[in-house]
């Protein structure tokens, strides 16, 4: 069955000023929904009336529920629109947060919160959005706020959460997200265009399934180790179970005529090296988070902790939100002179420079919002960078679901980062009268361990293809056709050549498409003024150049590609008129 990008009947509304401002606010309100309960973490045993380890799962149950959701919403949204997938989604959270507004009660709080991490597929779902409608000059900052917000939300929720958690009944946090829901819905429905692009063939639901399970029984023992102990038969079995459930999944998909992830697209060097570096990124944005609210409420008695209220320590932190959103413009210029790929590096080395200047900036408030302030402008970057790699190596078809996975690896890697500071801050901490008192030490590790993320990412963001600033107008052209020609004209090899009448006379925008030897259609073109085009091959082997157009008769010519050359091939239109 084809998979073939596609477009509705209807006309696309043109997106509006207002377009990026409300998906970016999409994706911040998903963010706030992720760290409404920070500010209560240490209280949720006492609220709840459940032990400590129960109360973890009402953390654990979002992480779980966001991971699935991801990949599933960004290949729905390609399947049946990307702005539709977008309000089910924050539809969903909303009902979440309604659930576990209404509650003290663990089991129903699990289930609220298990809904409101299905909000994660907003992420994707946006970007895809703004890939499909916007105007080149437009896009590099757009994708760069959008990829950001949701750090972004993160550090402006803790200072707004810690106010409304020291002052009002916590449930006010469940009421004011499922507000912020429902103001992005509307604005949504209000001001966002459905994109017209969509991916023929059907949802893969023994995909879904399978990698839903793999990821649970993958994410599970992370979040869970410490509690369970990392050597426990239950930890180890489910691991084991992990593996054996993904590599039937990945077996089983390799063979599926419409996958829900395309696992040759996600092998190729460039997809596969980003996503492992989001994995670093994912790691070393959860530090910060982690160490420095505690570090800043820790008593001054401690000889080393801050002795600051909740509400300072949040505002502490909140700076590391800021300065992600104020990067996105200056992503954009440094994208378009050097390349997403220039600037993930720049964004790591930033990082870098963070947490290496942090380990000795523990001593004051201020010192914190100077960490802060650095590693926020490096995570802001190299968020920024990847949607616009991936972006660049897959086809327009593929956007949500790809860009889904990269979201999916950035949560992986915040989960493997909760789950190894966790352990550490646990194992040094001092018992002060029956209670874990994370120390200095523990601090610094956690700091140490995020710095050797960021260089495992830098090593990772070298290898990654390097590519010319112009080679990258897929990303920045006004529509689907002009990105597709902008990247074939500036590949190292595919077809080009001229779409002419059996008379010679060239004909202008006629669409040609390629399509591989599975029956997919990897690229597709119209044909400029002079009956010129140009198409990319995904890799050497026979194809099919379609191509039509208005007034003459379909042709399908059979060609085969055997290296890094171009093959000049002109396209002869029948000249008989097609009646309707």
């Amino acid at each position: 069955m084809s998979v073939s990008p596609t477009t509705t009947d209807e006309p696309a509304r043109r997106a509006t000023g207002a377009t990026v401002p409300v998906l970016a606010f999409a994706g911040i309100v998903v963010a706030v929904m992720q760290t409404l309960l920070v500010p209560v973490i240490k209280d949720l045993p006492r609220l709840l009336d459940t032990s400590s380890s129960n109360a973890t799962w009402v953390l654990t149950s979002t992480l779980l529920s966001g991971a699935v959701a991801t990949p599933i919403m960004g290949r729905l949204g390609d399947l049946f629109g990307k702005r539709r997938m977008l309000i089910l989604s924050l539809s969903v959270m909303v009902a979440g947060a309604l659930v576990s507004a209404f509650t003290d009660a663990l089991l129903p709080m699990i289930v609220g919160r298990t809904l409101q991490g299905f909000a994660m597929g907003a992420i994707p779902l946006g970007i895809g959005l703004m890939r499909d409608m916007l105007p080149r000059e437009r896009l590099g900052s757009a994708m760069a706020l959008m990829s950001s917000s949701i750090g972004v939300g993160g550090g402006l929720a803790l200072p707004a959460a810690a106010l409304v958690a020291q002052h009002t009944d916590w449930h006010a946090l469940f009421y004011g997200a499922a507000g912020l829901g429902v103001l992005a819905i509307a604005l949504t429905l209000l001001v966002v265009p459905e994109s017209p692009l969509r991916a023929k063939g059907s949802f893969d639901l023994p995909g879904a399934l399978g990698l839903s399970a793999g990821l649970v029984l993958f994410l599970l023992p992370i979040t869970k180790g410490s509690d369970w102990g990392w050597s426990s038969p239950t930890t180890l079995g489910l691991f084991a179970a992990a593996v054996v459930i993904l590599l039937l999944w990945g077996l089983m998909e390799l063979r599926v005529a419409a996958p829900l992830v395309d696992l040759r697209t996600t092998a190729r060097r460039e997809v596969l090296l980003t996503n492992l570096a989001s994995i670093m990124v994912g790691v070393s944005f959860y530090v910060i988070s982690l160490v420095l609210p505690q570090l800043l409420q820790l008593p001054s008695e401690t000889g080393y902790g801050l002795g600051q209220s909740m509400v300072v320590a949040g505002l502490c932190v909140a700076p590391l939100g800021l300065t992600m959103m104020f990067t996105a413009p200056v992503y954009a210029r440094l994208s378009a002179r050097y390349g997403p790929r220039t600037t993930l590096i720049i964004g790591l080395l930033i990082i870098a420079v963070g947490y290496g200047g942090g380990l000795g900036l523990m001593n004051a408030a201020w010192q914190t919002v100077v960490t802060s302030v650095l590693i926020g402008a490096g995570i802001g970057l190299a968020y920024s960078s990847l949607p616009a790699l991936i972006i660049g190596a897959v086809p327009a078809s593929e956007t949500g679901a790809a860009n889904g996975l990269n979201t999916l690896m950035r949560s992986i890697g915040t989960s493997v980062s909760s789950a190894v500071i966790g352990m550490v801050l646990a194992n040094t901490a001092n018992d002060v009268g029956g209670v874990a008192v994370p120390t200095m030490h523990g601090f610094r590790v956690s700091f140490l361990i995020a710095t050797a993320a960021v260089a495992v990412g830098l090593a990772l963001a070298f290898f990654l293809p390097r590519r010319r600033p112009e080679s990258t107008t897929q990303l920045r052209a006004s529509s689907e056709e002009d990105a597709n020609l902008a990247r074939a004209e500036q590949a190292l090899a595919g077809f080009r050549g001229r779409v002419l009448t059996t008379d010679g006379v060239p004909v202008a925008r006629a669409k040609v498409t390629l399509i591989d030897r599975h029956g997919r259609q990897a690229g597709a073109t119209l044909s400029a003024g002079d009956g010129s085009y140009a198409l990319a091959v995904p890799a050497e082997g026979p194809y099919v150049l379609a191509a039509r157009a208005a007034g003459h008769g379909p042709l399908a010519h059979s060609a085969t590609h055997t290296g890094h050359r171009p093959v000049d091939l002109d396209l002869s239109l029948p000249g008989e008129t097609v009646t309707a």
